[in-house]
């Protein structure tokens, strides 16, 4: 021990208290920065709009692409029109009065009887002229007596019976002079699912309709008609002086208003509405082979037209009238030569209608 009775001082540090831990570097105050800004109401809509209308559009296209898979394609439209010709669009309706399809009681149901092969109840021209010029849409009745290429004369209607819808167009090109760009075909048992899948569509009668052939008894007045009614109305002519000129008036008049019904916002936008319709339509039409969907969506836009008033709806002007007609012909060669040319219907057409 050193003198003066004191410990000596602990040089190694042995005993001393601990050394404290070095401070933290202290850390710079970060600069205050921008808000976050809240995502605004409008921008959330925006993105579930955009959302909603992509999946819509989506399904849209498996819908199509679905339904055109069932639809059945004939090669109806010949390659070289020869010497007819038209301006604009020119569409061939066609209604098939084949049972092949219908079972015994659907044939009852819908008072088709069973009558086999085919032949056309309707024949209808539908002129799409573009240009500013209307859309006409034209019946063609099929007591018609024509030319039918390898067959003489005979009921224009027959040309189905003989060679199908390809010698059915040739003929009506060979006797109008009008080319024919696309084809759509409807059956008995197709034209009441499609009625049947609007949900009816409405007619206004002015007088009652009684026809036991048709299986219809209708009341004056106005009516929704479904599937069966609707086929015979537009089948019905024994009721009616006028016969089959009656009944082609009667079947614009239902085409019409079942293109109303499908364009209207009550079918477009309901979902289950517009599914039913189009699964029906896919089932109930034979369409051209080289008819699209685009072809078809102006199809249905054009008869829609039409029956809003801005286009006409005529019977091809009729000479002589009896068990079967014959055209007027001056008159139906104005109509043939306004279709060729994509003008207007002369107005002395419109105004010769029954």
């Amino acid at each position: 021990m050193p003198a003066g009775g004191y410990p000596a001082a602990d040089t190694d540090g042995a005993g001393a208290p601990p050394a404290a831990p070095p401070a933290r570097p202290r850390r710079e105050a970060e600069p205050p920065g921008r808000p976050k800004k809240k995502r605004s109401g409008f921008v959330r809509f925006l993105r579930w709009f955009l959302s909603f209308w992509l999946i819509v559009l989506i399904a849209l296209g498996v819908l199509v692409w679905y339904v055109w898979g069932r639809i059945e394609k004939v090669d109806a439209i010949p390659s070289d029109h020869g010497s007819a010709v038209s301006e604009g669009r020119v569409f061939l309706l066609v209604g098939s009065d084949s049972r092949e399809d219908l079972s015994a009681e659907e044939q009852s149901e819908l008072g088709t009887g069973s009558t086999e092969g085919q032949r056309t109840d309707t024949i209808m021209l539908l002129s799409v002229p573009g240009g500013g010029a209307r859309n006409a849409l034209i019946s063609i009745p099929r007591d018609s007596v024509v030319d039918i290429p390898g067959h003489g004369e005979n009921r224009i209607n027959a040309a189905f019976a003989f060679g199908g819808a390809p010698l059915l167009v040739e003929t009506i090109e060979a006797a109008t002079g009008v080319a024919i760009d696309d084809y759509v075909q409807i059956g008995f048992g197709g034209f009441a699912g499609i009625v049947d899948a609007l949900g009816g569509v409405e007619i206004c009668l002015d007088a009652p309709v009684q026809d036991e052939q048709a299986h219809i008894d209708l009341p004056a007045g106005c009516q929704t008609l479904q599937g069966p009614d609707a086929l015979g109305y537009a089948r019905a002519r024994h009721f009616d002086p006028t016969s089959d000129i009656g009944r082609v008036q009667r079947q614009r008049e239902l085409i019409s208003a079942i293109a109303d019904k499908a364009l209207s916002p009550g079918t477009l936008v309901n979902p289950i509405g517009l599914t039913r319709t189009a699964l029906a339509g896919g089932d109930a039409l034979v369409l051209d082979e080289d008819t699209g969907p685009m072809d078809m969506f102006a199809f249905v836009r054009a008869i829609g037209s039409v029956s809003g008033g801005s286009g006409d709806t005529i019977t091809v002007p009729l000479g002589d009238i009896g068990n079967t007609v014959t055209w007027d012909p001056e008159l139906s060669g104005a109509l043939w030569t306004a279709l060729q040319n994509g003008t207007d219907i002369p107005s002395e057409v419109i105004d010769a209608q029954p």
